[in-house]
């Protein structure tokens, strides 16, 4: 591949991050990790307990520096940017255990990530009734719509994770960062979750998606990654990570 190649090969990443090391103390929780993601483009990241998708997750998203590597999102540099400047530019995520203001209502909840992220972007101003009317529409679309002025707490754990996802997703991301948000719910639960994940990436929205429900992985993913003990160990099209020796040894503990 000549110079020009890769240049225009690079411009076309949405996420591009090169050799991301993390080390706590002695211990190193990811060794020299590449991981891209092209726009639109529907990502499983999986590995065992253990294995660094948390840290690598962190290390994206602005909440831990890396001790080594690069990070570009949309062809900028973001290696020093903070969380915050990072959901700005595009680049939202969903906890584990989602993390609402469980003193607001599900409409205030919205609001916050309306105003602090999409308003602080450049040549962006949202009216108070557009912010409202749009996190009454984002709430709908997650079926929380009756829902507006209760309280986090009021809510199921499935309408929680839905919380959580419509949080994200009011950040206008570019790229969404999902962490596990299937974790303890029902097989029906996980196919609501999965159809909400499939709309939102039909709206070129790329996602990244952390799961251990090996089902959803599948069902859900155009190309697998898998982390085992803070190392890259396939990448490529989810039949073909799946048979890799590599990785059915990492699982079965051979």
């Amino acid at each position: 591949m000549t110079m020009s190649e890769a240049s225009t090969a690079a411009s076309e990443l949405l996420l591009d991050a090169r050799g991301v090391t993390k080390r706590f103390g002695g211990f190193v929780a990811l060794n020299n990790v590449d991981l891209v993601v092209r726009p639109g483009e529907r990502l499983g990241l999986i590995g065992p307990n253990g294995s660094g998708k948390s840290t690598l997750t962190n290390c994206l998203c602005g909440a831990l520096r890396t001790d080594g590597g690069s990070i570009s999102f949309a062809g900028r540099a973001i290696d020093k940017l903070s969380s915050y400047q990072r959901a700005r530019l595009g680049l939202g995520r969903s906890f584990q255990l989602p993390r609402p203001f469980h003193s607001l209502s599900l409409l205030d909840n919205l609001r916050i990530p309306l105003v602090y992220a999409v308003n602080a972007r450049g040549g962006t101003h949202l009216s108070e009734q557009q912010i409202r009317a749009r996190s009454t529409e984002l709430l709908g679309e997650f079926g929380l719509g009756g829902k507006l002025h209760r309280l986090p707490g009021d809510l199921t754990q499935v309408e929680m994770r839905k919380l959580e996802l419509a949080r994200a997703m009011a950040t206008d991301p570019t790229l969404l960062v999902s962490d596990e948000a299937l974790a303890g719910l029902s097989h029906s639960e996980v196919d609501e979750i999965l159809a909400l994940l499939l709309a939102l990436n039909k709206r070129d929205v790329a996602v990244i998606f952390i799961e251990h429900i090996m089902r959803a992985v599948m069902a859900f993913s155009e190309r697998l990654v898998v982390l085992v003990a803070g190392e890259k160990i396939a990448d490529g099209e989810p039949k073909d990570v799946i048979a890799d020796e590599r990785v059915i040894g990492a699982y079965l503990g051979q």
